[in-house]
């Protein structure tokens, strides 16, 4: 028997098998994972002698806002260096006392605060001189308490005790309006609660960290402008994604990222997703972690911002703002 083309066969099926050793590329995954940068803590505010409790934050032309009890603090955002203490809502000889604050937004130049003692407060961004007021710091008129705020595209959200957003336009709100102004719509959020909410808006959604509701609550904007006016007598309801064991704390949207903090039993997570996925309700987060790197557990993060790579985490439990970097690493897998 001639055994030449056997051996042939052989030799290119071991051929073969080396080229494809070799030649074939590796499979790449992408991992992203947090680093801690540096903190912002009570000793950073004036003399040092004060107290931090974060609650709402926000960042806007490098300033980092931290509503912090009864006062609004102003960091700046790149070298994180205490700036001011904003202490009184001032427009001309009207002085009211900030109180317990909640939350806060920037938006064209003015700054929307909102308190849990009834009131929304607008300030002028570069001055910081009062604009306008709305509700008079009592419970049974304007608003049932203020636990969350969110400005953009002209409309202004707020989050009521119980079960309520109101929803005005940025127009109505000038230094001549009434602080008693009557919401264009209304939003059922299901459940209510006393806590801090949080909102944000993209892909042209209104999106509410449902913690009562243990979902992210999604309203399109189109449909609250469409049915405002039956709003005002049915509230408009979301569209929901019920999580079994998971409560939504915070949603912020930068560029690329739904940037979120979710509580699961007794730990605390940050959570990022890609945009366009949580948008269609794909949880498939890339970051999920509740400490950093195995250290320095977080606590209830109320809040989130996040500028150029850092994120910006107002951690109540331990007190401080958390400044945390996003890192990438490439992994190759290589396939035989």
């Amino acid at each position: 028997m001639n055994k030449l083309p056997f051996f042939i066969v052989l030799l290119c099926l071991f051929t073969n098998c080396s080229k494809d050793t070799y030649d074939t590329e590796p499979t790449n995954y992408i991992y992203h994972y947090p680093t801690e940068e540096a903190t912002i803590t009570a000793s950073q505010i004036g003399t040092g002698n004060g107290t931090l409790e974060p609650k709402g934050i926000a960042i806007s032309n490098e300033k980092l806002y931290v509503c912090n009890g009864d006062v609004l603090e102003v960091f700046n955002a790149i070298t994180l260096e205490y700036i001011k203490t904003i202490t009184n809502y001032t427009k001309g000889n009207t002085i009211i006392p900030l109180t317990n604050l909640s939350s806060v937004c920037i938006d064209k130049g003015r700054i929307y605060l909102g308190s849990v003692d009834s009131r929304l407060f607008v300030i002028d961004e570069n001055t910081s001189a009062g604009i306008s007021t709305v509700g008079n710091g009592q419970w049974w008129n304007t608003f049932v308490h203020v636990f969350g705020v969110v400005v953009k595209d002209g409309l202004v959200f707020v989050k009521e005790k119980n079960t309520t957003i109101k929803v005005f336009e940025t127009a109505q709100i000038t230094d001549t309006s009434n602080w008693n102004l009557a919401p264009i719509a209304k939003l059922n959020t299901l459940n209510g609660g006393t806590e801090i909410y949080s909102m944000d808006i993209d892909f042209g959604n209104l999106v509410v960290a449902g913690r009562d509701a243990k979902s992210f609550l999604y309203y399109k904007i189109d449909d609250i402008r469409a049915n405002a006016t039956n709003s005002l007598t049915t509230p408009i309801k979301p569209v929901t994604y019920i999580f079994s064991d998971s409560k939504p704390i915070s949603i912020s949207f930068s560029t690329d990222w739904a940037i979120t903090t979710e509580n699961t039993g007794s730990l605390y997570y940050l959570r990022l997703y890609p945009k366009e996925e949580f948008s269609t309700k794909n949880y498939n987060s890339r970051v999920n972690a509740s400490d950093i790197m195995g250290q320095n557990p977080f606590g209830n993060i109320i809040s989130a911002a996040q500028l150029n790579n850092r994120i910006f985490l107002a951690d109540n439990t331990n007190k401080k703002i958390r400044v945390i970097k996003i890192n990438q690493s490439t992994i190759a897998e290589q396939k035989n």
